[in-house]
């Protein structure tokens, strides 16, 4: 399986990949799967086979959710992103025969997309994993800001934000950052000084993406 007319970003958190997959697909007259678009999926699945991406679907007291530790916590991202890569690959599959190209924020392993797509049709962005932990709940989307409030409702608040950010420790290591670094794909490092159009216009080059006059 052989996606000829995908482009496929990943990284760490941070670091821009939902924003590029917009712009790109906006410039380019394209389809943009953004973060988390295989959620449509999310309602027909199978808590059997599909045991950690339907936890928070079934989930009863999302205290619970917060209350896991960082091991446990790291453990349902892995095997999450392993179920994902499983859906993306059936919705993907229901666009390939797309003219349009498709923009892909994605959870797809370096070694699957090393099988799927060509090499410059993959594009790593990367931002300092501690700003993941540091600048967590400063994002206002609605998901994060509901997560700070059920910490403050915890007992012990201030213990409860210390677990969790720990468990954000655990997904952000410097050992993932590394092998995205190093895995022979082009990389994009965040850039504070650096503007959006900037990074838009690195993202085409390195895609090898001509822009568009329009």
């Amino acid at each position: 399986m052989r996606f000829e007319n995908a482009y496929f970003i990943t990284g760490t958190a941070y670091a821009g990949k939902s924003t590029m997959v917009k712009l790109l697909a906006e410039r380019h007259r394209g389809i943009a799967c953004e973060e988390n678009y295989h959620d449509r999926l999310l309602p027909g699945l199978s808590k059997e086979e599909f045991p950690c991406v339907t936890y928070t679907r079934d989930l009863k007291d999302w205290h619970d959710f917060i209350r896991r530790s960082p091991e446990e916590y790291a453990a349902w991202i892995d095997g999450a992103a392993r179920e994902c890569e499983i859906l993306e690959l059936r919705i993907l599959e229901e666009l390939r025969g797309q003219e349009k190209p498709v923009f892909v924020d994605t959870n797809i392993s370096l070694e699957t997309l090393r099988e799927i797509t060509p090499p410059d049709h993959v594009l790593i962005m990367l931002a300092d994993p501690e700003i993941s932990v540091r600048r967590f709940f400063e994002r206002p989307d609605r998901e994060k800001q509901f997560l700070y409030r059920l910490i403050l409702e915890e007992p012990d608040p201030e213990r409860a934000m210390e677990n969790y950010r720990e468990g954000l420790k655990h997904i952000n290591s410097r050992e993932k950052y590394d092998r995205f670094l190093h895995s022979g794909f082009q990389v994009i490092l965040r850039d504070e000084n650096r503007s959006i159009e900037q990074t838009l216009a690195l993202a085409e080059a390195a895609f090898g993406l001509e822009r568009s006059s329009a």
